[in-house]
């Protein structure tokens, strides 16, 4: 049975095991808790409190940078006209190399991270973009490399 998790706020502990996951989500119980200075015991109840709490929904794989060299990466700012940001939002989930999409303020409404596999993809996502009924405009920026 999961818990409310409205009602539950991360205190520090759950903070610092959050942030060692970031760098290491396949340590184990006892890696973590050393890292820590905490029980075994206490890692496993904090854990199993933020996996049934939603506070955290999963584990994922880092790649090296290196991994996808090829993989056309960029970010996209998008401007919506009217009160169309909803109908816009469905037909950008709809697009497999829209990796995550932001609402924000400024000029730009939406942010789009696009990761396609090649040139001619990434055009046809900006292609498919720029002809959704609602977007006023956009602005691509390629990500060359990571600092």
């Amino acid at each position: 049975m999961s818990q409310d998790t409205s009602r539950y706020t991360p205190d520090d502990l759950d903070r610092r095991i959050i942030a060692h996951l970031r760098v290491d989500g396949r340590a184990s119980l006892s890696k973590l808790a050393d890292a820590l200075g905490i029980a075994r015991g206490t890692a496993q109840t904090r854990l199993d409190r933020l996996l049934s709490t939603g506070t955290v929904l999963g584990f994922t794989v880092r790649l090296r940078e290196d991994y996808d060299a090829d993989t056309v990466k960029a970010v996209m700012m998008i401007e919506v006209v009217g009160k169309s940001t909803a109908q816009v939002v469905r037909r950008l989930r709809g697009i497999p190399e829209i990796q995550t999409l932001h609402s924000t303020n400024g000029n730009w409404d939406l942010v789009a991270n696009i990761r396609a596999a090649n040139l001619a993809d990434f055009d046809r996502v900006l292609r498919d973009v720029r002809a959704i009924d609602g977007v006023a405009n956009s602005e691509t920026s390629l990500l060359l490399s990571s600092a």
